[in-house]
């Protein structure tokens, strides 16, 4: 051991603490790496004198020094022994290390630290604490830097006690002066009651991280489900359209459309869910963390000292707030394309009559009753996919506290939103301001037109409330195909075929849709309802104040789900969707 001992220090550089490497040996006889001396002496160059890191030896001028070939073959050859000369196998104590308080000279690596004696020790000094009777009773924890925190900084005693009233450690001396009269125990004594405590919200951590990894599992199931669902509607729509002609096979690419868009608004609902979840269960780990990190430290104090730090959990996201759905979404879809097959173009050419006249007006009416099949199979197909098991369409409300019935929260996308437009409240709210936004490039993004649309997609029925300031703006519905980039008329709302507009102003409202305006009439107000049938093709605009007035209304066919937006043309203007009340 000793012999191994002196071959590691023979061969090992004391400035990298590292085995040697392109060994130099200076004239004081010292040995070390070539370029860890010529570094040590270019910072001497200034001083004029260069000297020897190890014995202080000073050279005037700059030694020459070259590569000790002997000694790095040594060294090579100690190598291919296995013998590896580095100093990390030592226990010389680095910048980070604790070192030992009772080393003379280049002092060793700490093993443990004495809260009695507060003092660290190395190997060899710490033997008499295992020997001698005098220091059974001393406390030894993992070597410390912090030792000299639990000395008192008035009376330079060891604190021992824990003042309650003060929530401070203390020493004897605090306990016969200013803390006399308060509730003071010993802080082992708190340690115990505040480890007892801290087990118990562990306890808690622990749990809500297997109900939440419970949660993620299960919503991991169901977008398998809603994909699986979809791939296989997929596959028996096109096995279906492949029996019929080509105005089906239309049809057939229309539907599987549908179906992937309504698979991404599913999936993208429980993945968003699932996100939550995954961030929320990589808090509480780390959380749990920092708790084991605190249990495990031995010093009582340091403990105290950094247990009023530990921050409060924060609310849970519940597990009822998880709603899984059945594990098929599609099967309604299915049975409307499978009507199709109700239609049998072979029996009806059958019962054809001979004359050739008689023929030609058979095959028109079969062309008409295909069309009107294709017509109402699609129809059934948009209303399933946009409205579920919800299939009884209910009347338009006629109060406000009837139209809250199918109130919604709406927040704004900051992906779509124009870069001058300012977002706000939770992003329900936007102002349109003279300062640019630096937000980040996106291809959903208005480039042109002040716009915005919202995060939500909107199918069934919908109402929500736009609260408008100053000069004016345009609260709209619309697909979320509709183009971003440029000032065509393809971008704006209410100038195309994919959405629709109500121009609120202080001189009044006006309605867009495919670049058509119609000026109307009624009460000014500065909120503006909108109620949304999607399955009826029905869009209400109101205004509201303490009476509901109609604005204007549309009667259309909605082929996709629609987003709520709004355009704000002025520095100044704003407008805030109202939370559901």
């Amino acid at each position: 051991m000793e012999q191994n001992q002196l071959d590691r220090e023979t061969f090992s550089c004391s400035i990298c603490l590292d085995k040697l490497k392109d060994p130099v040996t200076i004239p004081c006889g010292h040995s070390y790496c070539m370029n860890c001396i010529k570094t040590h002496w270019n910072e001497e160059d200034q001083k004029g004198i260069h000297s020897c890191p190890q014995c202080r030896k000073p050279f005037i001028p700059r030694p020459v020094v070259e590569k000790n070939t002997i000694l790095a073959a040594l060294v090579e050859q100690l190598k291919k022994t296995g013998l590896q000369p580095s100093l990390a196998d030592h226990c010389y104590a680095g910048p980070e290390d604790v070192a030992c308080d009772f080393c003379t000279g280049r002092k060793l690596k700490a093993i443990k630290s004495c809260l009695f004696c507060l003092a660290s020790y190395c190997e060899k000094h710490l033997q008499p604490h295992y020997d001698s009777a005098t220091f059974k009773k001393h406390k030894l924890v993992e070597p410390s830097k912090n030792l000299q925190e639990n000395i008192c900084s008035r009376h330079d005693e060891v604190m021992n006690m824990f003042c309650r009233t003060d929530q401070k450690c203390i020493c004897s001396l605090c306990l016969l002066n200013e803390h006399q009269h308060h509730d003071t125990v010993s802080a082992a004594a708190e340690r115990t009651e505040r480890q007892r405590e801290l087990e118990v919200r562990r306890e808690e951590i622990q749990q809500r991280i297997q109900d939440r990894e419970k949660d993620v599992k299960l919503l991991q199931q169901e977008v398998e489900a809603i994909n699986h669902s979809a791939d296989k509607t997929v596959e028996d729509s096109e096995k279906i359209f492949t029996e019929l002609i080509r105005l089906i096979q239309k049809r057939s690419s229309d539907v599987k459309q549908q179906i992937r868009s309504q698979q991404e608004t599913e999936v993208s609902r429980v993945k968003e869910l699932q996100e939550k979840l995954e961030q929320e269960i990589t808090e509480l780990k780390r959380k749990d963390a920092e708790l084991k990190q605190l249990s495990n430290t031995e010093d009582h104090n340091q403990f105290l000292h950094n247990y009023p730090s530990l921050s409060a959990l924060s609310e849970s996201t519940h597990s009822s707030s998880i709603n899984i759905r059945p594990l098929r979404y599609f099967e309604d879809v299915t049975a409307a394309v499978s009507e199709l097959r109700e239609f049998d173009q072979p029996s009806s050419i059958d019962i054809l009559p001979p004359v050739f006249k008689n023929v030609i007006a058979a095959v028109s009416e079969l062309r008409d009753k295909l069309q009107d099949i294709l017509r109402d199979t699609w129809t059934n197909i948009s209303l399933t996919l946009t409205e579920g098991d919800d299939l009884e369409s209910e009347p338009e409300p006629k109060s406000r506290a009837g139209f809250l019935k199918y109130s919604c929260e709406i927040t704004l996308d900051p992906n779509t939103a124009n870069t001058w437009l300012l977002l706000s409240e939770e992003n329900r709210k936007v102002t349109m301001i003279n300062q640019y936004q630096s937000y980040s490039s996106h291809p959903d993004r208005f480039t042109d037109y002040f716009q915005v649309l919202s995060r939500e997609s909107l199918t069934g029925r919908c109402y929500w409330e736009v609260e408008w300031r100053w000069r004016g703006v345009s609260v709209a519905v619309a697909y979320k195909n509709i183009s971003r980039a440029g000032r065509g008329s393809e971008c704006g709302f209410g100038c195309n075929d994919e959405s629709w507009a109500l121009n609120c102003s202080q001189d009044g409202y006006s309605f867009g849709h495919n670049n058509i305006w119609t000026s109307i009439s009624g009460p000014g107000s500065s909120r503006v309802g909108v109620y949304l049938d999607h399955r009826a093709g029905l869009l209400s605009f109101y205004s509201v104040s303490e009476t509901m007035t109609l604005l204007h209304r549309v009667q259309t066919t909605f082929t996709q789900p629609l987003h709520a937006g709004v355009l704000v043309n002025w520095p100044g203007d704003c407008a805030e969707f109202c939370k559901p009340k």
